[in-house]
Parts: structure tokens; C-alpha cells; sequence
């Protein structure tokens, strides 16, 4: 078995002559979080559907779970999960119960996890016995993603899977994440939220016009890490700030200077969506 869940390269794909994905090059291992970033138009979706095997790639050599998703059979379908971006309407309008609808999905597998362990592990055991259609926004996305992972999915596509929580219910999704990787799932996660990206994510990847512009962990991406950072403080004539590649020296001279505490003290390196916004306005 591979250490890889998710191997591409060469990766293309044309619309009307017009490259959507050009030249993509991309893993994922097994266990990890990864996350896939980039503007609207930036060749996301392309790039999602192709290793999902709903979309015909151009040219380029394609591995998701040892296999051409191009040629996937109903046993490799079975060991991958989808929670695509829209509640799906069948959904939204059925009169199945929580319940009926995981019953009725985990059937199309050889293992699925039990029914009300799924919706224990989603957050949904209060509405088991509730339709569908009775569901609040935030509970029909939970629905979503226990019919993503009844299957017991070795991999999982999540496509913007927070997109119109609340900051309560976001949290709470992120655990859940956390909690499946813990089991042994592969996420493959796309979304536009930096800091969903910065707290979920073992590596993240940006893509702009077709192409891959860098990959690399959260806190290493656009060199981060290695970055000048910006000393603020108060002073009696006003605010002043500086930056530095030795904060630590700057922050220590400060506080001899002050004699303890120095006024309204900040320290700070380039943030995810600071590197992220120069890449992608580099690349465009």
C-alpha cells in the first residue's frame, strides 16, 4: 500500500481551448488534512472533480487510492466519500427521516459504519427521528457529511464544507474533522476560509490559474516562519513600530528600557492570508 492516497501529475484540463488546470503536480498521504486554496476561477473544482472521477482529465497521471478515478469501479467508489459544497435538494425536500436517509445510503456499502453511530459521531443524535426537510442549515450540512462517511471512506472530498455556519457551529464542525482523522481518515479539503485552513490542515496547497504556486504546512507557506515581524508598542509621544528579523532582541531591549511591561505590545508575523493574497495577486 501506498503511502499516498492522492498522487497527480502533469495534471491538465481545457474548456474551449482555454486551460482551467495547467500542468498540476500534487500528492496527499495518507492520514493528513490537506488543503487545497485558491480564488474562484483558480481551477479547484476542475482539479476536485477529476480525482473525484466525475470529470475527464486532458493529460496527466492520476492515483487516488491506487487507482485511475478516471476508471473507477463501484469497489474504489466505496472507499471514497464526497460532501459537495450545496445541500443536496433531494434532501432539503425529502420527507425521510435522518435515519431512513443513512439507512437507505450505508446499503451501497460493503461496510458502512453503523447508522447511529454516524449520527452520534455528526452531532444529529436529538433529530434522528427528524425529516430531512425539518433540518435547520447547519443540521442538513451535518446530514451531508454523515452520508460522506457512512461508508467508512478511506478518503474524503470536503468542498467548502463550512460555508454559512456560525462561528458556534463552525467549531463544532472542526472537531468532527479532527476526530475522523483521528480514525484514520484522508481529508482532501477545499475552502476560503484562511483560519478553517491554519487550524485543520497538516499541509495546504494554492492554486492559481491552473497551477500549483507553492505547498507547504500552514505555518511554513510563503515563508512564514522565516519572515521579518512587526514590533508595535505605545510610547509617551505615540504609537511606534518597527520591523525586525529579531523580535525576541527588540521585545528585550523594550522591556529593560520600560522597566517591565511595555504599552500595548504586539508582535507579529506575516498571517496565513497575508502570504496567501500575495500569492495569488503574484499569480494573476
Amino acid at each position: 500500500m501506498t503511502d499516498y492516497a492522492i498522487q497527480v501529475t502533469g495534471l491538465r484540463k481545457s474548456y474551449e481551448g482555454r486551460p482551467a488546470v495547467d500542468g498540476v503536480d500534487l500528492d496527499v498521504r495518507r492520514g493528513e488534512i490537506f488543503s487545497l486554496l485558491g480564488p474562484n476561477g483558480a481551477g479547484k473544482t476542475t482539479t476536485v472533480e477529476i480525482l473525484e472521477g466525475y470529470r475527464r482529465r486532458d493529460a496527466g497521471e492520476v492515483r487516488v487510492l491506487g487507482d485511475d478515478p478516471a476508471a473507477g469501479s463501484a469497489a474504489w467508489k466505496s472507499r471514497i466519500g464526497i460532501v459537495l459544497q450545496r445541500v443536496d435538494d433531494l434532501s432539503q425536500s425529502s420527507e425521510l427521516t435522518v435515519r431512513e436517509w443513512l439507512g437507505a445510503t450505508a446499503a451501497y456499502y460493503p461496510d458502512p459504519r453503523p447508522v447511529d453511530e454516524t449520527i452520534e459521531l455528526v452531532g444529529l443524535t436529538g433529530k434522528r427521528y427528524a425529516r430531512a426537510s425539518s433540518l435547520s442549515g447547519g443540521q442538513r450540512r451535518r446530514l451531508d457529511v454523515a452520508l460522506g462517511i457512512v461508508g467508512r471512506p478511506e478518503l474524503l472530498f470536503l468542498d467548502e464544507p463550512t460555508t454559512g455556519f456560525d462561528p458556534e457551529a463552525r467549531r463544532q464542525f472542526w472537531g468532527l474533522i479532527e476526530d475522523l482523522t483521528e480514525q484514520g481518515s484522508t481529508i482532501l479539503l477545499t475552502t476560503h476560509y484562511l483560519d478553517e485552513a491554519e487550524r485543520l490542515a497538516d499541509r495546504v496547497a494554492v492554486i492559481n490559474a491552473g497551477r500549483i504556486v507553492e505547498v507547504g504546512t500552514p505555518q511554513t507557506l510563503g515563508g512564514r516562519a522565516a519572515a521579518a515581524a512587526t514590533v508595535r508598542w505605545m510610547e509617551p509621544g505615540g504609537p511606534r513600530e518597527l520591523t525586525t528579523d529579531t523580535p525576541t532582541r527588540v521585545v528585550t531591549e523594550l522591556a529593560a528600557r520600560f522597566g517591565g511591561e511595555v504599552p500595548d505590545l504586539v508582535v507579529e508575523r506575516p498571517s496565513l492570508e497575508d502570504v496567501y493574497l500575495k500569492m495569488i495577486g503574484a499569480g494573476s
